[in-house]
């Protein structure tokens, strides 16, 4: 099926861009979708509605960096192509102000230098056009688990802290320089404090099953964050269990 067909096939009878171009209140996570075609926008973001998620649509990149500012988003889908500001840039310019919402370019069918700038630029991933919505959909919510979960509050375990929200962490009140996956880990570690977090669950909530578990990427972000949780500060809080996984001990 085509994009123009798969289009047609979903474009909501009776909607216009404008009627989605406002958030939609609905439980689930929430997207922002950022095209200058206004019927792609009104495609993806009445299937999103439709999957029980909150959507925000866009058409140009002004827009879409203002809109991208929402501390409440939980991924962007941002076409490369835009009016006022390229893709690239807005990625490249919410990055420079410290923001880390996960980003999906779309790009055109052999683009590669799209993607690779986008890539550069800080994106998370890319979908080429024209693309399937199953598959859109899937990559969202890829990315968007790879964040750490929201509980109510902050975690604290004994002098060690993670703000969810703000996406930072202390200890002994000294702030942590975490890269976003070394704070994921944490994060993981923390929520389950005196639990053993297997190598399976870390593969599945920080990577999302995009490594193996042959490879030694678990073991290296763990001994990172543990240089930098336990090692600078003299503690011994990560416990690594051998063939299991890893343990943040309450008591250290």
């Amino acid at each position: 099926m085509s994009h123009e067909q798969t289009m047609k096939a979903y474009r909501p009878p009776g909607t216009s861009a404008d009627s989605l171009s406002h958030t939609v209140t609905l439980t689930g996570v929430r997207f922002l979708v950022v095209d200058d075609e206004t019927r792609l926008v009104e495609l993806v973001v009445r299937y999103l509605r439709e999957s029980g998620h909150t959507a925000v649509g866009r058409h140009d990149g002004p827009g879409a960096l203002e809109a991208a500012r929402d501390p409440q988003l939980d991924a962007v889908v941002l076409d490369v192509m835009l009016p006022g500001m390229d893709g690239v840039q807005v990625c490249r310019t919410l990055r420079s102000e410290g923001n880390d919402v996960p980003v999906i370019l779309l790009t055109a069918r052999g683009a590669v230098s799209e993607r690779v700038a986008g890539l550069d630029a800080g994106a998370d991933d890319y979908v080429v056009k024209p693309f399937a919505m199953e598959e859109l959909h899937a990559r969202l919510r890829a990315i968007s688990r790879r964040r750490p979960p929201e509980p109510g509050g902050r975690l604290q375990v004994g002098d060690l802290v993670l703000d969810p929200e703000q996406q930072r962490a202390w200890r002994a009140g000294t702030e942590l320089d975490l890269s976003r996956r070394e704070f994921a880990v944490l994060g993981v570690l923390m929520d389950n404090a005196g639990r053993v977090v297997t190598r399976l669950r870390l593969l599945d909530e920080v990577w999302d099953g995009e490594t193996d578990l042959r490879s030694n990427a678990i073991d290296v972000h763990v001994s990172k964050v543990r240089a930098k949780v336990d090692k600078a500060f003299d503690r011994n809080s990560i416990t690594t269990l051998r063939g299991v996984g890893y343990r943040l001990e309450t008591g250290t």
